[in-house]
């Protein structure tokens, strides 16, 4: 080798990948130094994995009369007397694990809660953008509209909503889209507070300079929120989903009680409690006790995921 040759250059660096970019980043780091939010992601997993595979991990499906025997009824659970480790919570007036209908009211109860949220974002979202970029009379009247919905209780408009597409439905159909019917009441009960918080953003981001240099080229008002305002407002809108969606299964539970929610044959969480309520007071208080548990620790892990994700999205807070 001679011994003017130039020494041979290092291999560039690779970039880090997307995934080693995601373990590092803001958000995965502050997750990870809160014990709040672990200890309440963890519980949310368990709580929503145990939902989703109950077809194929609940001891008993609740919904099949044949699994049912009447003998098997009021069993309380372990460690109570006369308990039997294949009712670990005991069971209920027609026999039903109370295990299994945690489980199968759950799935229900989180299904009625994320879709009726995602429809309130997606009506939201798009009133929001509307009103923040149109501004003038379209502002003026969609926000009013938002405000008086605002001055009556989301359960209340629920309720009446509710109401009014059940009449209007026939008899026979009732059970076929009393779901359909509950995420529709709950949904168009919270997009206000979707629209007044897109729409806020939305009047900050439309004065910037990449919006005008959008409209400068030509680009189209819809594309224009579509593609340059819409990401830039989702941070505020995904907090908020967080933090509605422990406020929507509260309200799937509370129409459920108070019996203009899901039909028995379709038990959600709220059902379970409504029917055990009846036995709260006679002894069998596992009934109702255990799936209140459920609903709380379900709704409570939610809620303090959505409060984590408040703060760890808060550039002022970091």
């Amino acid at each position: 080798m001679s011994a003017t040759q130039a020494p041979a250059k290092p291999a560039p660096a690779r970039a880090p990948s997307r995934w080693a970019r995601a373990l590092d980043s803001d958000l995965l780091y502050s997750f990870r130094r809160s014990p709040l939010a672990v200890g309440s992601a963890t519980v949310a997993l368990i709580l929503i994995l145990a939902a989703v595979l109950a077809p194929w991990i609940a001891p008993q499906d609740p919904t099949n009369v044949a699994n049912l025997n009447l003998l098997n009824s009021f069993n309380p659970p372990l460690p109570l007397e006369g308990s039997d480790w294949t009712f670990p919570l005991g069971t209920d007036e027609q026999g039903r694990d109370v295990l299994s209908a945690i489980m199968f009211g759950s799935r229900i109860s989180l299904i009625v809660g994320a879709a009726s949220v995602i429809f309130a974002v997606v009506v939201g979202v798009a009133v929001g953008l509307l009103a923040g970029y149109a501004g003038g009379m379209v502002d003026a009247f969609l926000m009013r509209a938002a405000d008086v919905q605002l001055t009556f209780p989301s359960i209340l408009m629920a309720l009446l909503v509710d109401g009014v597409v059940s009449a209007e439905l026939p008899r026979n159909l009732h059970a076929t889209f009393q779901i359909y019917v509950l995420i529709f009441a709950i949904g168009i009960s919270r997009w206000p507070q979707f629209a007044r918080t897109v729409r806020g953003s939305t009047l900050v981001e439309r004065n910037k300079d990449y919006v005008m240099a959008a409209r400068l080229i030509g680009l189209g008002q819809v594309r224009i929120m579509a593609t340059h305002i819409l990401p830039n407002v989702l941070g505020p809108v995904l907090v908020l989903g967080t933090l509605t969606l422990g406020l929507a299964i509260l309200d799937e539970a509370t129409l459920s009680f108070l019996g203009v929610g899901l039909p028995p044959t379709q038990p959600s969480l709220g059902t379970l409690i409504r029917i055990g309520d009846d036995f709260l007071f006679s002894g069998q208080w596992w009934v109702t006790i255990f799936p209140g548990v459920a609903l709380v620790l379900m709704v409570l892990s939610i809620n303090l995921l959505g409060d984590w994700l408040r703060d760890a999205l808060n550039p002022r807070l970091r």
